[in-house]
């Protein structure tokens, strides 16, 4: 049964209620703590993309085509089409040897408003390269051309570097591939269904990567893991969750569409994966700050910086304060 995650109020009235799952694990896979259902299927979308990435870096494609830290973190990516962003794109698209046109995910304006007001303002065009999973396809398609598969129809299930893809999140997740439930992403990918459990388990992996069965998946994860917290603003954008919450060197995190949010601990080899059901994104700050207050976090600055992007206070468009945003679930 889902919980009350988060309550908004204008004045004492109460205007919202943001429902929702969180689901915390341990090292050795058991539920440690919940707050509704840890067994709640969800699509990961965007929060699959580390493990998305896990092929390409088992097969060494930093080597292979020379790609500097700031560009593999883009593999990883949600990024917001910042001009580092575009030009650490632009420098992969050259570097790989493929065209922008070989991108199948849409072409669209950037994410970040001010880089989309400056283009539409100078009359430039939407690009593939904009798009906020370039990155992650990129990175697939340089996997084709490391390996030698065939570019065309690399989004496709069926396609070799999609059932490489597809193998990492079983072992990740400890699900069978036959179990997981695959959709179609925004971009165009397969698009991964698991409980909330599961995620929590791949994102434990991530940051402890011991934890992982072979020797070559390890250091994938751990230069994953390495390259999402120093190149922290490439993940998102300053302002967004992602990057602040990689800021913090114990954390590994990375949000999805629709309100998946996952996020390992390193030091505490504690893991957390949590929905807020009406898809919102502007919760996750403030559920996961509560998050780390309820297992007593060391890391004070973290949570603060989850208060500054989803303050307790609700101010008006004049910066009154006029309500208040309340985490309202208690781990159990």
């Amino acid at each position: 049964m889902e919980v009350r995650l988060v309550e908004e109020y204008r004045g004492e009235t109460l205007e919202n209620i943001h429902y929702g799952h969180v689901c915390v694990i341990d090292d050795t896979g058991k539920v440690v703590l919940r707050a509704g259902d840890p067994d709640w299927v969800t699509y990961m979308r965007s929060a699959a993309k580390p493990f998305q990435a896990i092929p390409a870096f088992v097969r060494g494609i930093d080597e292979t085509f020379g790609l500097t830290d700031r560009e593999l973190t883009l593999l990883t990516a949600s990024h917001r089409a910042e001009a580092s962003h575009v030009e650490a794109l632009e420098s992969m698209l050259a570097k790989i040897g493929v065209a922008e046109e070989c991108l199948v995910c849409a072409e669209t304006y950037p994410l970040s408003a001010q880089a989309r007001d400056a283009l539409v303002m100078a009359g430039k065009s939407k690009r593939r390269l904009y798009h906020n999973c370039s990155g992650k396809h990129l990175g697939v398609l340089a996997l084709c051309k490391a390996m030698g598969y065939d570019t065309a129809g690399y989004e496709e299930p069926s396609h070799p570097a999609q059932r490489e893809i597809l193998q990492a999140v079983s072992m990740f997740s400890g699900v069978k591939e036959a179990d997981i439930r695959l959709g179609t992403d925004g971009c165009g990918f397969p698009v991964f269904a698991l409980p909330l459990r599961s995620i929590a388990a791949m994102f434990l992996k991530l940051a402890c990567p011991d934890l992982l069965p072979d020797e070559v998946s390890r250091r994938a994860a751990t230069e994953i893991g390495r390259v999402m917290n120093a190149q922290s603003d490439m993940v998102s954008a300053p302002w967004f969750i992602c990057s602040n919450l990689l800021k913090d060197p114990n954390i590994v995190a990375k949000g999805g569409a629709k309100g998946v949010y996952g996020f390992g601990l390193r030091k505490e080899r504690l893991a957390v994966a949590l929905k807020v059901l009406d898809g919102s994104e502007d919760e996750w700050p403030i559920v996961i700050a509560s998050v780390l207050e309820q297992i007593g976090y060391g890391n004070r600055e973290t949570i603060e910086r989850m208060y500054r992007l989803t303050p307790k206070e609700i101010k008006n468009d004049a910066g009154l304060v006029v309500g208040s945003n309340r985490a309202v679930f208690t781990l159990r």
